[in-house]
């Protein structure tokens, strides 16, 4: 373990007392900001940890590794949230955490790789595929809701339709996850630094860290919503998201910076990607264990970025190029989105 990821992880343990504090201590919005700050940074040690768990299994199975453990803990933050009956701050936070990833982050890394080498090509096969999945997850995702906001015959039965939705996208990760177990050229395999002990313990102790802290974070969240006067659909939108996913995949922007556009792109995408094919399909599930049952009914303007945000990203990788300019456009376009979805009541 390296002396920086020793003091990020000090850091985290520090955040994660004060988020405690903050809790039993402090009112709802002071409790609110910290525990979403201290999400974040368990998203980041979940991600190293995870890094090194997946460094184990070549570079192909690492991206899945990544995937599947990174969502940690928006699983968490989701799993409380629906217990208490917030449907619409889990719907957004999911929509959120593909937008954050696919728009933002990959806006970021388009413009940090574009400043500092111009303008960076690529030609990877399994980049347009994953953009292509995500516009068919997208489109999955959004059927429900259209279903609903146009009154078809459908519309009278939003668990079926969101159950059957979620059945192919569970079905359709399970035939892909054979193509992005293989490794690929540009995804370099970097053995393990950290024992397996250390990275179990690491990777369990952030487990929990991240469960506790995303109760905190709900209980918090309502009361806070309420006093800011934002709706749920931003708080899931924009602070579960980037609290829970965006953080950890900071990596794509690194490896942006780098000049290894491909691999930026794989990586910030297939996050994106997971959310929408796995995590997505198995709270929809699981909600079915809840009072309170989630389904794929969004509010319509959710569902129509959704499909937006998904064409867009394909659009941008077929190109086969990235620029800076590109990264303004896709950050100015996230803003837009999130501006669009503040006020609340």
């Amino acid at each position: 373990m390296t002396r920086r990821e020793r003091l990020e992880l000090a850091l985290t343990l520090a955040l994660v007392a004060v988020a405690a504090v903050a809790h039993f201590v402090l009112s709802d919005v002071p409790a609110f900001i910290l525990t979403a700050v201290a999400l974040a940074a368990l998203a980041r040690v979940v991600g190293h940890a995870t890094e090194q768990l997946g460094s184990r299994l070549g570079s192909g199975g690492a991206g899945v590794v990544q995937s599947a453990l990174g969502n940690l803990p928006e699983l968490f933050i989701a799993l409380f949230a629906l217990h208490e009956g917030l449907v619409a701050v889990v719907q957004s936070a999911l929509v959120g955490s593909i937008l954050a990833n696919s728009i933002l982050v990959l806006g970021i890394a388009f413009l940090a790789g574009g400043l500092r080498n111009g303008t960076q090509r690529f030609d990877s096969a399994r980049a347009r595929l994953i953009s292509t999945l995500l516009v068919l997850a997208a489109a999955t995702m959004a059927i429900p809701s259209l279903a609903h906001a146009f009154h078809t015959p459908a519309a009278p039965h939003p668990e079926a339709l969101s159950l059957i939705c979620a059945g192919v996208l569970l079905a359709v990760f399970v035939v892909t996850v054979p193509l992005f177990l293989k490794a690929t050229g540009e995804e370099e395999h970097v053995p393990a630094r950290w024992s397996l002990p250390l990275t179990a313990a690491v990777l369990g102790g952030a487990g929990v860290g991240a469960a506790l802290v995303s109760d905190w974070f709900v209980s918090a969240l309502r009361p806070a919503i309420h006093t800011l006067h934002m709706s749920e659909e931003f708080a899931g939108l924009v602070i579960v998201a980037i609290a829970g996913n965006a953080v950890e995949n900071v990596v794509g922007v690194q490896l942006a910076v780098r000049n290894r556009a491909d691999f930026a792109i794989s990586v910030i995408l297939n996050s994106s990607l997971q959310i929408a094919l796995a995590l997505t399909p198995v709270l929809v599930l699981v909600s079915l264990l809840f009072s309170t049952h989630l389904t794929l009914v969004f509010p319509t303007l959710l569902a129509l970025v959704l499909l937006i945000s998904g064409v867009l990203g394909a659009l941008i990788v077929d190109d086969g190029e990235s620029t800076w300019q590109e990264g303004v456009v896709l950050v100015g376009f996230y803003v837009v989105i999130a501006a669009s979805f503040w006020w609340g009541t």
